[in-house]
């Protein structure tokens, strides 16, 4: 099986792999986080990742699996999210804060902030009054945090 330590975006990869098949992997917001496994492409190729520790892997990004002579490009997954659209800076601050302040994943957009649907969450919307839709769109957390303490 081959082993992938290597994210490329589409402007980077080797001249080598120019003549190579194209196939995707399509990976919700966690699976796009943890970054050791094995994965399958959705042509049925199997292949492990042994990624740099903190890579989050995004909308676009390829792996060169050199053995199958492939490119298997990254498709985020659409999920269950709550968006949150503050009405103001000051609010869009507060509301970003009472969210990381349960170390809770957030996407942050231009207009909103952006929470999956996961349990608790929407009480902790609810809570701090913080009007939220829900929507079903590809999620990627602003970053994650190792080893983080109070």
């Amino acid at each position: 099986m081959t082993v992938v330590e290597h994210v490329y975006r589409e402007f980077e990869l080797p001249p080598s792999a120019a003549g190579y098949a194209r196939d995707s992997v399509t990976l919700g917001w966690e699976d796009r986080t943890h970054v050791h496994g094995r994965r399958s492409s959705a042509g049925g190729v199997e292949f492990g990742l042994a990624l740099p520790r903190g890579t989050i892997l995004r909308a676009g990004d390829c792996f060169v699996l050199d053995d199958a002579r492939l490119v298997v490009v990254v498709v985020e997954r659409p999920e269950p999210v709550f968006v949150v659209e503050p009405g103001s800076s000051p609010q869009f601050a507060l509301f970003a804060y009472h969210i990381g302040n349960r170390h809770q994943p957030v996407m942050i957009t231009d207009r909103s902030l952006i929470c999956p649907d996961v349990p608790g969450v929407e009480q902790l919307l609810q809570q701090h009054k913080m009007p939220y839709t829900r929507a079903t769109l590809p999620f990627t957390p602003v970053t994650t945090v190792a080893g983080h303490h109070h």
